[in-house]
């Protein structure tokens, strides 16, 4: 069975989508300040897409087809990780207002957690270890 137009379009239209949208997008590429500073863009990325078509009983020998499709998507920076002296702190462009907004303000606090939990398990494993 023939493909039909619009799948083609609708094909094309999520591919761009998926170039535009991945977790290089959200979670930016680390900027290097100095040797000490590395500071982290976090961005929110809204998209839509839409898509609509027609097909008409063919007359006499062509097929009429009509149909399109669309796609917005939205790049809005929202925080930065600043990373300096192994300390990791958010600076915020907008107003904690969503979920996805305290999660970020949370993420300093998670990565210190885990760092400190990480070293603890590493300090106690060192003590456990018969000397030789």
């Amino acid at each position: 069975m023939a493909e039909h137009p619009i799948q083609g379009l609708m094909g094309v239209t999520i591919d761009k989508i998926r170039e535009m949208v991945d977790t290089s997008t959200i979670i930016g590429d680390p900027i290097h300040v100095d040797e000490a500073t590395t500071i982290i863009p976090v961005s929110r990325v809204t998209f839509g897409f839409a898509s609509g078509g027609s097909d008409v009983a063919p007359k006499a020998e062509k097929a009429m087809f009509g149909g399109g499709t669309g796609a917005g998507v939205s790049v809005t920076p929202v925080a930065f990780l600043v990373i300096s002296g192994g300390n990791v702190r958010t600076v915020q462009l907008v107003e904690k207002v969503t979920a996805v907004d305290n999660a970020i303000g949370a993420l300093p606090e998670l990565v210190d957690k885990i760092a400190a939990m990480l070293k603890r398990e590493k300090a106690e494993a060192e003590t456990a270890a018969p000397e030789a």
